[in-house]
């Protein structure tokens, strides 16, 4: 009959430390964690992105003929950023120096690029691999460029932040950015499964573990490999033995990962009918329904920052100026998900919803633009009204670029009848205000302006 490992065998799961094993076992005393142990050695291991490692892409060409430059990899945790570096380490013919932005500064900098250019002076090329570059103020990130510039080193950056941000944008333009994705629920279950069975994973144990159990190790690292293998290893520590082999159930699977198993794919179609869901609720100004899609989402492993863009996109579409707050809410809801993650940035998503879904609804900023787009798209050629186009040059004037133009903060009313739309759209209305909230403020102004030009046309 199974039972439970002894108690010196148990792992166990530190909230504070997610994805770290902690264990006591004598023999695992100071071994490397199993994420550690599996590090894939060449590409032929490497698991995920495909769309830059396949066969024939461009990073898989660069790597193997050795022709790297410098380069940014962009991507979440766990997909593989400084592995890919290592591979790059192990085949190229360069020096290659392993730098981290965390522990080090500009002296050290200098003290790199010093020996580069020494290197430079024999011929021999140095590949400088810097961890979470973003953690690099400007003023370091500067001590690169002129070595970056002149060949010195070949610069590869690893972050998990959009380097559009986060990257001075002199050093962003000589680097080549791949962005690495989080690795699909069928890609973590190969690796869990290569983790059973390889002499550096399990491969020497007899380890049973059912694909439903591998699934759902692989669903709850949501794309992160070195998650996925930690969870594997504490549920195999935690497995019950049977004989001479260590049995991992569902149960011990929930256990580690501390809940139930979602049904939710990030990419597939559940993924599009739950934020469809907390939309639709959020529109019928149902909260409660609206809180409940939300936790399904979040619960699932969805990226909250996905949750607050489509919330944002909410407080335009569905509410618009029938109450302009909204939209200042969602915004702040979104930073507040980029600067302390999840799952404390729960609460901050839930007092969006609940105040979006409570607010006035006004759809008249979407049919608005949606009619001007469609005008846009069909009547590109249409020419910008002479009396409003700037004329910075003599010639412009000439032509009567400006000529006749009216500055409104000049009127008593501050208003004109200056034309603004083009011959053939004269007339043409786009926005039309609803008496909703606060924009039933907005469609009495219109009104005004609309009943003064009316009065005082020509």
């Amino acid at each position: 009959m199974a039972k439970k490992k002894d108690n010196d065998q148990i792992g166990f799961f530190d909230e504070e430390s997610f994805g770290t094993v902690h264990f006591s076992h004598e023999k695992s005393a100071g071994s490397e964690p199993l994420a550690a142990r599996l590090r894939p050695r060449d590409l032929d291991e490497y698991f995920g992105q495909t769309h830059l490692l396949g066969e024939g892409k461009v990073l898989r060409r660069l790597i193997e003929s050795d022709q790297v430059g410098s380069m940014i990899f962009w991507g979440p945790p766990g997909v593989g950023k400084t592995t890919l570096a290592r591979i790059i380490a192990n085949r190229t013919k360069a020096k290659f120096i392993d730098f981290s932005a965390v522990t080090s500064g500009i002296k050290e900098i200098k003290q790199v690029m010093e020996q580069a250019e020494y290197n430079r002076s024999f011929g021999e090329k140095t590949i400088l691999f810097v961890d979470e570059i973003h953690r690099f103020n400007k003023a370091q990130q500067d001590a690169f460029l002129p070595f970056v510039e002149k060949g010195s080193i070949i610069l590869i950056g690893a972050t998990t932040e959009n380097p559009s941000f986060e990257v001075n944008g002199a050093l962003l333009s000589r680097c080549k950015v791949f962005v690495l994705q989080p690795l699909s629920a069928e890609e973590l279950v190969a690796l869990l499964r290569r983790a059973v069975t390889d002499e550096r994973g399990f491969g020497k144990e007899k380890v049973e573990i059912s694909d439903e159990c591998l699934n759902l190790i692989a669903n709850f690292a949501n794309g992160d490999a070195r998650s996925a293998l930690s969870t594997l290893e504490m549920a195999v520590l935690n497995g019950e033995t049977d004989g001479d082999k260590t049995v991992v159930t569902v149960e011990t699977v929930e256990q580690c990962t501390s809940k139930k198993s979602l049904l939710y794919d990030k990419t597939g179609e559940e993924h599009y009918n739950l934020i469809s869901a907390l939309h639709k609720s959020m529109r019928n100004s149902d909260p409660d329904a609206a809180v409940y899609w939300l936790a399904r989402m979040l619960e699932a492993g969805e990226d909250p920052l996905y949750v607050a863009r489509r919330v944002t996109r909410f407080a335009s579409e569905d509410i618009g100026l029938a109450d302009p707050r909204a939209l200042e809410i969602a915004v702040a809801a979104y930073q507040a998900c980029h600067y302390i993650g999840m799952p404390e940035c729960s609460v901050h998503l839930t007092e969006a919803v609940v105040y979006l879904s409570l607010a006035p609804k006004s759809n008249a900023l979407y049919v608005a633009y949606e009619s001007a787009k469609k005008d846009a798209l069909t009547m590109l050629a249409e020419p910008v009204p002479l009396v409003i186009r700037n004329a910075p040059t003599r010639l412009m004037k000439d032509l009567d670029y400006g000529k006749g133009y009216q500055y409104a903060h000049d009127t008593e009313d501050k208003l004109t009848d200056m034309q603004c739309l083009p011959d053939s759209l004269v007339g043409k209305e786009y926005y039309h205000p609803t008496d909703q909230g606060t924009e039933q403020k907005f469609a009495e102004r219109l009104f005004a302006i609309k009943d003064w030009k009316k009065k005082n046309g020509k």
